[in-house]
């Protein structure tokens, strides 16, 4: 398990921390390449109806701004830039190496990407090269040195937006640059083949190597590859992406020190590919892109993003970068946002720690690709329901300035994430292939959420230690260093809540022996001698009338550890252990945030000391996040049902209200936030 990565010896303290943007951030992606120059000016008396006040450019403009290897056309760009600062919008300027141009790949077609099974993606997408191929890396430093050079001093510019959703598309790439990379960044790591063979278990179906250039990536074998070649591959990808985003990065801050520079994480739904609360530390700022995905959580789901977002960015503030402000075109249906949701999407996010609200895009394309996205001034245009709500979001973000710079309260309690987890458990060769790791943290999110208890996602290797609670959903792989933290958290008063398949492998993906859950053995006071999951569609019922799925374990339970819940025909399904003030307790099964909400939960948190800061009508309808600054504090209040609910006992000056509601009370997906002093 990776310690979290330090910055990098160029990236000062003293460098600004934050876009020179006058109060909350508001706007989205402007591509003007795609119109007539006659729709520009239009383009600007909208923006300032809308209340934008910054814009990101040139993300996809390459093959515009280089149209040959020897020819370059910068006219458009500075006539918009210059136009933008005209009319009083910021711009995050992009560096255009999202996607190379054609005639790249046409001259060097060694830059394209390959996958597992030896075929090239070829150019008419995106995203189409290779993160660790030399010949474009050299192309691409270029254009950012460019734009870099032509832009650097323009008053406009107050941002730097390396490549965009860096590994999107891209994340795994099998060419011989890859693999030559790969044989690299396992020399680093293990320093001698001897000890790459002991942490893969290569004595196992003769895979022994003898030097590290027999190695090649994992790709398409007779049957599944080894799990630690997996694991090191996930790092190697995930790695060699922040590698890239820090060569751009040191270009930047070379040429223009005063200006911060970010690059568009993908916090959302189960994006796994990039270890993100790795990559957090190299940013200037923090910046995401989210949109809603889960068919059963959708809107919980934001919120979980969201506080993830805040906890990789050790709660400064954050720039949402993308959402939508209706439906997307990317999924197999693709519906539209209801009354009060662009609202309420948006200010979740600034509740969550979001300094900055924007969109993908300011204005709908009429041809390409994403043409069916919606944007923020549509294909119906200005007289709209989408804009018209566009505008009401920026008058709210407008009420809200004061905010700017404060931060997110701690909750009581919260769930911790480790990618490295999510990567290994969700392997192949495993017990059962259903397991989820995202899906089980967000049940506990959601049941969390019903119960009207304030809740924080974060990293793993944050500090933890202030918090009441912690629930760690299927960590599975514990180090000596995690595994002492833990202990010492419940030995200090701290509750541990830990579920099935944790404790189970230490880094090397090696299984601690002597009976599950392993390196949390002792503190769980636990031994399970073998797994038990489920069949797709079986359930177990619990002596508490809620059903168990997915996966199961007959524990040992040892000497002075109390049976919380049990099986219905007999055996213990959660237990806990109590160690002075704190307490360590086991969920044995994948119970949903229905069945969490069946009273478990709730003695868990009540044991904890974690209890409802909302009145008893809110709880289980509102979601309650508190952000706050010198001596101020912001109570937002954001319901995640259609009909209103009433806020009796809520104290405090209303700065913003979402949605129609009769007075006293919390429109049906509306937000409320209150102030207090």
């Amino acid at each position: 398990m990776p310690e979290l990565t330090p910055k990098t010896e160029s990236t000062s303290s003293a460098r600004p921390a934050w876009p020179a943007i006058k109060g909350l951030g508001f706007g989205g992606d402007y591509n003007p390449e795609q119109w007539p120059r006659s729709v520009w000016e239009e383009d600007m008396r909208l923006m300032k109806a809308a209340g934008v006040n910054v814009v990101s450019v040139a993300i996809f403009s390459w093959a515009l701004l280089q149209p040959t290897e020897d020819t370059w056309d910068f006219k458009w760009l500075d006539e918009i830039i210059d136009l933008l600062h005209e009319n009083g919008i910021a711009v995050d300027l992009a560096t255009a190496t999202a996607s190379p141009p054609p005639w790249l790949t046409i001259k060097h077609p060694e830059i394209l990407p390959v996958t597992s099974d030896g075929k090239v993606l070829n150019q008419g997408g995106r995203q189409h090269w290779r993160p660790t191929s030399p010949i474009y890396r050299k192309y691409a430093m270029g254009i950012v040195r460019k734009l870099a050079e032509r832009y650097g001093s323009h008053p406009a510019v107050v941002a730097w937006h390396v490549n965009n959703e860096l590994g999107c598309h891209n994340h795994f790439d099998y060419s011989s640059d890859a693999a030559a990379a790969f044989r690299v960044f396992l020399k680093k790591r293990y320093g001698k083949v001897e000890k790459l063979n002991d942490a893969w278990g290569t004595a196992f179906w003769s895979q022994h190597y003898s030097t590290f250039d027999d190695i090649l990536p994992p790709v398409l074998a007779t049957t599944f590859p080894n799990p630690g070649q997996q694991l090191d591959w996930r790092r190697f990808s995930s790695t060699a992406l922040k590698e890239w985003y820090i060569a751009e990065r040191e270009i930047l801050h070379s040429i223009t020190p005063d200006i911060p520079v970010t690059t568009n994480f993908m916090i959302m739904g189960d994006q796994k590919d990039r270890d993100y609360s790795d990559w957090a530390g190299e940013l200037d700022f923090v910046s995401n892109d989210h949109y809603v995905t889960h068919p059963l959580y959708g809107r919980d789901e934001l919120s979980f993003s969201a506080s993830f977002t805040s906890g990789v960015s050790g709660r400064m503030p954050w720039f949402l970068m993308e959402h939508s402000t209706s439906a997307v075109n990317w999924q197999a249906i693709n519906v539209p946002k209801r009354s009060g949701e662009i609202a309420r999407d948006s200010l979740s996010h600034v509740a969550h720690g979001a300094d900055a609200v924007c969109y993908f895009q300011w204005r709908q394309s009429r041809a390409g690709a994403e043409k069916y996205h919606s944007s923020m001034v549509p294909h119906a245009g200005e007289d709209s329901q989408v804009f018209r709500d566009v505008c009401k979001l920026g008058q709210n973000l407008k009420d809200l300035e004061e905010i700017k710079g404060s931060k997110k309260e701690p909750a009581h309690v919260a769930i911790v994430l480790d990618y490295e987890s999510w990567w290994v458990s969700e392997l192949d060769s495993h017990p059962s292939t259903l397991l989820k790791y995202h899906q089980e943290a967000l049940d506990w999110f959601v049941a969390l959420i019903n119960l009207g208890v304030r809740v924080d996602v974060v990293p793993v290797l944050s500090d933890w230690s202030a918090y009441k609670a912690i629930i760690s959903p299927i960590l599975h792989v514990i180090d000596t260093s995690l595994q002492h933290r833990i202990t010492k958290y419940v030995d200090n008063g701290g509750h541990l809540v830990a579920t099935y398949f944790s404790g189970i492998v230490n880094s090397d993906d090696h299984i601690y022996l002597g009976g599950y859950p392993g390196a949390l053995r002792d503190v769980l006071g636990i031994k399970v001698e073998e797994f038990a999951p489920m069949r797709e569609g079986e359930k177990r019922e619990l002596d508490d009338g809620s059903y168990g799925t997915l996966w199961s374990e007959p524990i040992q339970v040892g000497e002075g550890v109390e049976t919380l819940r049990k099986w219905k025909e007999g055996g213990a399904a959660v237990t806990r252990r109590i160690e002075g003030k704190g307490s360590a307790s086991y969920v044995s099964t994948r119970l949903g945030a229905e069945g969490l909400g069946k009273g478990l939960l709730g003695d868990l948190m009540s044991h904890a000391g974690v209890k409802s800061e909302m009145p008893k009508a809110m709880q289980g309808k509102v979601e309650h996040v508190t952000r706050s600054k010198e001596g101020k504090r912001w109570d937002f209040y954001i319901n995640r049902t259609d009909e209103s609910v009433g806020m009796e006992g809520v104290k405090g000056k209303v700065v913003v209200s979402t949605g129609e509601a009769g007075k006293g009370e919390l429109a049906g997906r509306g937000v409320v936030v209150v102030q207090q002093e």
